[in-house]
């Protein structure tokens, strides 16, 4: 197992290393349009004249989460937290997921790319931040308050690049990192509280969402490629 000062030590080699693989990424990969396809959802019942009403409804349970995490963070700090940067990190988790019930519920509305932003916006401030508080448990506090903000922000520029360029592949790696390396650091690094195994759960649920989400957009690239393809043949 990896000690932490081995970690500290190669802590720039590490940021160096994500922004090769990064640029070298963007170089090599090809660009991933958002299909219009994944506005289409399976059940667009519509009750009490809602548009999508179940997909709208679905979302309040995040207000309830989101909202009863915000009072336990902010309010006699009931999770027991020992640094600062956790509680900031934990607020602005739940800030995410607070706003996803709202985020979300407008998108379902009427989907289209410009709801969409709505959407995935909130979720890409849970997910950063949720990676944030990982940092300052597994690594050490000073790191990961210090790269909350950088991840935020790496979060709001994929969504704000996928919006104005139409290219989902810096949104895909934010939302693909935090599943390699949550498990990771779990498996490399002990943990500071005994209790993390309970949250490690929330984060391995917000990973089965981004996973379903790069499933989703790579079942409509291999779609889109087969109905170019017979657009072709047929032309």
């Amino acid at each position: 197992m990896m000690t932490l000062a081995q970690i500290k030590d190669s802590r720039a080699s590490v940021w160096l290393v994500a922004l090769f693989c990064f640029i070298a990424l963007m170089i090599v990969t090809p660009v991933i349009p958002q299909s219009q396809e994944y506005h289409n959802f399976a059940d667009q019942r519509n009750f009490f004249g809602v548009p999508n009403t179940l997909n709208v409804i679905s979302n309040f349970p995040f207000l309830i989460i989101g909202v009863v995490g915000l009072i336990l963070c902010l309010y006699g700090n009931h999770f027991s937290l020992s640094f600062q940067g956790e509680v900031w990190g934990w607020v602005f988790f739940y800030i995410g997921v607070t706003a996803t019930a709202f985020g979300s519920a407008y998108y379902h509305l009427k989907p289209d790319d410009a709801r969409l932003v709505w959407d995935r916006l909130p979720m890409t401030i849970a997910f950063t931040s949720i990676m944030a508080v990982f940092i300052i448990e597994r690594i050490d506090e000073k790191t990961g308050t210090m790269s909350l903000f950088p991840l935020l922000m790496a979060g709001i520029v994929s969504i704000a690049y996928w919006r104005y360029f139409d290219d989902l592949r810096p949104y895909a790696l934010v939302q693909f990192i935090p599943c390699i390396a949550i498990p990771a650091m779990t498996i490399l690094l002990p943990a500071m509280y005994t209790h993390s195994i309970y949250w490690l759960w929330a984060a391995g649920k917000a990973c089965l969402r981004c996973g379903k989400f790069l499933f989703r957009q790579f079942q409509l690239m291999k779609k889109t490629d087969k109905d170019g393809l017979s657009g072709s043949i047929q032309g």
